[in-house]
């Protein structure tokens, strides 16, 4: 039981990570990713897994060091509620990327790659998605000031806009 529900995790969070992935642009995809209920099913599973070893997982968060932690991935439910603890995690971490992707207007043909990344080696995929974004967030203000400047530059050609009169 403790393997298929290992399994299960990952295959409850991946129909998510398919449609960020493969449809990125069609509308259920940004309502789906939106929602941070796309985890509660990995979190169920979770459950079923850490239930069987709760005083062993307690010891190994009220207590953290790495001979406890050991101790309990050494069990089949230990190591598979980590494993579901992970995919969800992962998940919401994805969603949020693929959030600030679409907000950022990041090219879809770059996040696909980047969001497969993130489901392997989530750190990684993080850290390099927050590069990308502190570039795109740091060249959009650039951009921003550009053309409020140049806004300025024109009005200055041209005069002040003239005020509404009332009649």
């Amino acid at each position: 039981m403790t393997e298929s529900l290992f399994e299960l995790s990952f295959w409850l969070a991946a129909p998510v990570w398919l449609l960020m992935i493969f449809a990125p642009g069609w509308g259920p995809t940004a309502r789906i990713a939106g929602s941070p209920l796309t985890v509660v099913p990995v979190l169920l599973v979770y459950l079923a897994l850490a239930v069987p070893v709760f005083p062993e997982l307690w010891t190994a968060v009220s207590s953290p060091d790495l001979g406890t932690f050991r101790e309990l991935t050494a069990l089949a439910d230990g190591a598979g509620a980590i494993w579901s603890q992970v995919i969800a995690w992962d998940l919401l971490i994805g969603q949020w990327m693929y959030r600030e992707a679409r907000r950022l207007k990041i090219p879809a043909l770059l996040m696909g790659p980047l969001l497969v990344f993130t489901i392997l080696l989530s750190p990684f995929g993080l850290l390099v998605f927050l590069g990308l974004r502190a570039v795109r967030v740091r060249r959009s203000t650039r951009d921003d000031l550009a053309v409020a400047a140049s806004r300025g530059a024109t009005q200055a050609e041209h005069g002040p806009a003239s005020p509404a009169t009332d009649g």
